[in-house]
């Protein structure tokens, strides 16, 4: 690790390993936009039922939910940077898959599936590295603009990749999936490019279920990080309503395709805008006070989303959701990254990783089951409600939580 003079920079780009880093998971952020758009249209342009889409989210959650701990296990135990890239390798073995699918004439979509899983256990594996390499290459001063900028680029990419994805399937899901494939390569060569990263050694005796166990035991141990983890796994998997874009862009808003890219786009304008006032200004006091009124008002335009049959109601409705939701993003992940010690931040990541993945994935199979049996419009709004319910919840079963005012380490506590 090298900083600009003796006091460490906290500006995260004046770390040449970061800067590389920070190109490979821009660049993987974009693949898997691009990928879930089209997988999402084409598989209800296939089936034309809600139910289907719920299996898309199932196909990825699945490998992560079974992997967590040999997944964990190898972030702290081996080099982070080959799993990384052993990771991308994989996930461009999908894109390719799934180009085949696209030339080919194969009955049903079950190939998709299989190309999904693949995704899953890459994204297991690669994602618990992929967060433990950021506090190996940037000191403590920098970690904050860090974590804010790789959250900017993901939700950058929110808001072209489902657009250019969107835009590409108008051509054809070939040349969508062939343009992943190519920016996952891109991701590979940047990760390999990082040269050594500098982690803890954990002892290589270190075995058995204890060992594998350590990152669930250390968040039960610390309650402002069992909080954060778990109001994000219960507001998101309620008030995610990612899977029924296609449904909405289809049959509510007649939008097609591109309009289907738009949707998936406009959390991450939101995003962008309040990353780029939190990497300059980011948040002094009062930190958990932040957190949940940003879950609640989430919860609270979910539900407006839902009712509307107005694109560009809709489309704000989605924006707003965005912003919220970068603002709690930014007050976890730094919460969570300072307070992690580094022997065990791979399992510990595995795990949040897990909670996150069912957050998302799992929250996609909810909303498509809901939907399946109840209808779309239902099943969001009865969604947004519940992340509204437990934002409240939360705020009075973590009282530590609620109450953090600085971003700081429990050195600090």
């Amino acid at each position: 690790m090298t900083a600009t003079s003796h006091t460490p920079s906290a500006n995260a780009f004046h770390y040449p390993a970061y800067v590389k880093f920070f190109a490979s998971r821009t660049a993987h952020a974009f693949a898997m936009q691009i990928i879930a758009t089209a997988v999402g249209w084409q598989v209800y342009e296939v089936t034309h039922q809600a139910v289907y889409l719920a299996y898309v989210g199932l196909a990825v959650f699945l490998p992560v939910l079974l992997l967590v701990l040999p997944a964990g296990y190898a972030a702290d135990h081996f080099n982070r940077r080959w799993i990384s890239a052993a990771c991308f390798a994989l996930e461009a073995a999908a894109a390719l898959g799934l180009v085949s699918y696209s030339l080919g004439h194969f009955g049903g979509v079950w190939p998709i599936y299989l190309a999904l899983v693949m995704v899953g256990v890459a994204s297991a594996f690669g994602n618990p590295a992929s967060s433990s390499i950021v506090p190996n290459v940037l000191s403590k001063e920098a970690l904050p603009h860090g974590i804010s900028v790789n959250s900017m680029s993901w939700q950058a990419a929110s808001i072209t990749g489902p657009s250019i994805g969107g835009l590409l399937y108008i051509y054809g899901p070939v040349l969508t999936y062939g343009v992943s494939f190519l920016m996952l390569a891109v991701g590979l060569l940047a990760v390999i490019s990082m040269g050594h990263v500098k982690q803890a050694q954990n002892e290589k005796q270190e075995g058995g279920l204890a060992t594998m166990l350590a990152g669930f035991s250390f968040i039960k141990s610390e309650p402002i990080v069992l909080g954060a983890i778990s109001l994000d796994l219960f507001a998101v998997l309620l008030g995610g309503a990612v899977a029924l874009l296609p449904i909405y862009a289809s049959d509510i808003l007649h939008l097609g395709s591109l309009g289907n890219g738009l949707l998936r786009s406009a959390p991450g304008v939101g995003a962008v805008v309040v990353g780029l006032w939190l990497s300059k200004f980011g948040i002094k006091d009062r930190a958990g006070w932040w957190l949940f009124i940003a879950v609640a008002l989430s919860g609270l335009v979910i539900v407006v989303f839902g009712y509307s049959t107005i694109a560009w109601l809709s489309i704000m409705m989605l924006v707003l959701y965005g912003a919220f939701d970068m603002i709690s993003v930014y007050v976890r992940e730094v919460l969570m990254q300072l307070w992690i010690p580094d022997h065990v931040r791979g399992r510990v990541n595995a795990v949040n990783y897990v909670f996150i993945g069912a957050s998302n994935q799992l929250g996609e199979a909810r909303a498509g089951f809901v939907a399946a049996a109840l209808g779309a419009v239902p099943a969001v709004v009865i969604g947004g409600f519940g992340t509204l319910a437990v934002a409240g919840l939360w705020a009075w079963m973590f009282p530590s939580l609620r109450t953090a005012r600085e971003l700081t380490g429990p050195e600090n506590h």
